[in-house]
């Protein structure tokens, strides 16, 4: 007997009879009315190259899920870019808006009573998003990574939004002279179709994060956007969604402790963007698994070695990386580390599917025995100055990256603020900048620091100082010594709040601290007088979310 769909009312209710008239308006005939319903979650927009294909994929997945059996009822959500939405109010409206797409998802999806999901992830946020909805709502759930985006090249070398990128930001700062014609040549060709950027950035780190995790189809992250691969994913999708519906498989059947392991292992081999932590730990918090994404990296960083090097963190393309195996590569070259027993969306655990996997280039993803580098990519850091935590990403090649640093505190409370500063030559080798009130809470939303560490290397100054900061990277961020994502917050009353011009700091990455050097007697008195320095008078959603949003150690969710 076929299992009864949440859908389904009871025949002759007012529900029964309002929906009928709804949907036979939008072509649905009787027998449909009995099948699974399944929404296609498009985060479109027109904002952005990121996006820009959705809309083509999101009638593939219908034409798929009706072949099966189905019915798709698409349904759209916001749809942030970095590169774009992140004008207005600080950034504030990048990290924020993940927890919007959650809550949009959930208004359509339980207020309809829809069956199952196919969630069209793109964009940084979106995947989170859609992941946490998963986690939130569990419903049957496949995430499909729409792609990334394909570059091209500027005077013989290869550019993409990351270089372009780079590239702005050190004319900005000074030390570069491109010309304004130059770069607009290098913006024509950074980008050269839709999808994501194309580096181990946030987004490409959260696809492969969507198939460790089990709820993307193995062997279809990474990809490049509107290739053959993305559409096989497409159309085995929309099939493998109504046989979900069907076998009752849901998101918490998947999201285990041992799938986030597994999810941790796949990016500390890959040295994958530093936002995945605080994404997990939000995914992790909305399905009510009880894990500590921060410990788990604590504690597989000294085990898992960094198996691949792709851009920013080294040589290789994301292309090379697609070509190699993608994540189902890495989890094979992860052996022994691997959760085996953890099951995917089609239905079978990774023991039965990593025995036939075979890596098509074992130097772009490495084994064990043989890997790029056995430092770890992503280290956390505690001390005085995070006692929660702190979270420093390090490259394949440290060649002079400086590991340990000592210097008296350069404070400021406003990102335009510390660039203003480079830009005038205020700050000085031998200082460690402290960038506060770009938490969850002080932006509101999350603020971005990467500007303000371009601008530092523009001016050649990337290796001389340091930076300690409670605000965020670009997942394409990777240069100096940056302590980021202090956690607590300055906002919250954290000690990163109490620091002052010249007060001695140390960070050392290899003892995993991050320590302000002065006495507890005089944080007391500091405490005492401590006044705000963020902005405040927000409205709308951003006042939303400062007021719910919870610490990093919860994801910075809204959700308890």
């Amino acid at each position: 007997m076929a299992r009864r769909l949440r859908s389904r009312v009871e025949p002759g209710t007012v529900q029964w009879a309002v929906r009928r008239a709804e949907w036979g308006v939008l072509g649905l005939t009787e027998a449909d009315l009995d099948k699974p319903k399944i929404a296609v979650v498009n985060s479109s927009s027109g904002l952005a190259a990121c996006f820009a294909h959705l809309d083509v994929v999101a009638a593939k997945v219908k034409e798929a899920i009706r072949e099966a059996g189905g019915v798709p009822f698409e349904i759209r959500t916001a749809a942030p870019s970095d590169f774009v939405t992140s004008a207005g109010h600080r950034g504030g409206y990048i990290l924020s808006a993940r927890d919007l797409i959650v809550n949009d998802i959930e208004v359509a999806v339980e207020g309809a009573l829809l069956d199952g999901m196919v969630c069209l992830a793109s964009c940084d946020k979106t995947v989170p998003g859609h992941l946490m909805a998963a986690g939130r709502l569990n419903v049957p759930t496949i995430v499909v990574a729409c792609g990334y985006q394909p570059s091209g090249r500027f005077r013989g070398e290869a550019i993409d939004i990351e270089e372009l990128w780079l590239r702005a930001a050190q004319r900005a700062a000074g030390g570069a002279q491109w010309t304004d014609e130059e770069l607009a040549e290098m913006s024509r060709q950074a980008i050269l179709g839709p999808g994501v950027c194309p580096g181990m950035g946030t987004a490409n780190s959260m696809h492969i994060v969507a198939e460790a995790l089990g709820l993307a189809l193995p062997g279809t992250t990474p990809v490049l956007a509107m290739s053959p691969r993305m559409w096989d994913a497409v159309q085995r999708a929309g099939r493998r969604i109504v046989a979900m519906v069907e076998e009752d498989l849901r998101p918490r059947d998947l999201l285990t402790p041992d799938a986030f392991a597994n999810a941790v292992m796949a990016m500390l081999a890959v040295g994958g963007s530093l936002n995945t932590i605080k994404h997990l730990q939000a995914i992790a918090t909305e399905a009510e698994v009880d894990v500590d994404i921060y410990r788990l990296f604590e504690e597989y960083a000294d085990q898992v070695p960094l198996l691949a090097a792709v851009r920013p963190n080294g040589e290789y393309f994301i292309e090379d990386f697609e070509a190699a195996g993608g994540a189902l590569a890495v989890l094979k070259q992860l052996g022994p580390l691997v959760r085996q027993e953890a099951r995917t969306v089609d239905g079978r655990r990774w023991s039965q599917i990593l025995p036939e996997v075979t890596v098509a280039d074992p130097e772009v993803i490495r084994p064990l025995d043989r890997p790029f580098a056995h430092h770890p990519a992503i280290v956390l850091v505690r001390g005085s100055l995070a006692p929660e935590t702190g979270v420093v990403k390090l490259p394949v090649h440290l060649d002079n990256r400086p590991l340990s640093f000592r210097g008296p505190a350069h404070v400021f409370n406003a990102t335009d603020e510390a660039i203003a500063a480079v830009h005038a030559g205020a700050i000085k080798p031998g200082e460690v900048v402290v960038l506060r009130g770009l938490g969850p809470k002080g932006t509101p939303g999350m603020g971005m620091a990467s500007n303000l560490v371009f601008a530092l290397e523009g001016a050649g100054l990337i290796d001389q100082v340091a930076v300690v900061t409670d605000g965020q990277e670009s997942g394409l961020s990777n240069k100096g010594l940056v302590v980021k994502e202090v956690s607590p917050e300055a906002y919250d009353g954290g000690p990163l709040a109490l620091v002052e011009d010249g007060d001695p700091i140390f960070i050392d990455v290899n003892q995993r601290v991050v320590n302000l050097e002065v006495p507890e007697e005089e944080l007391a008195r500091r405490r005492e007088r401590m006044l705000a320095h963020w902005p405040s008078g927000e409205r709308g959603w951003l006042a939303i979310y400062r007021k719910l949003a919870k610490p990093l150690g919860k994801g910075a969710v809204l959700v308890d």
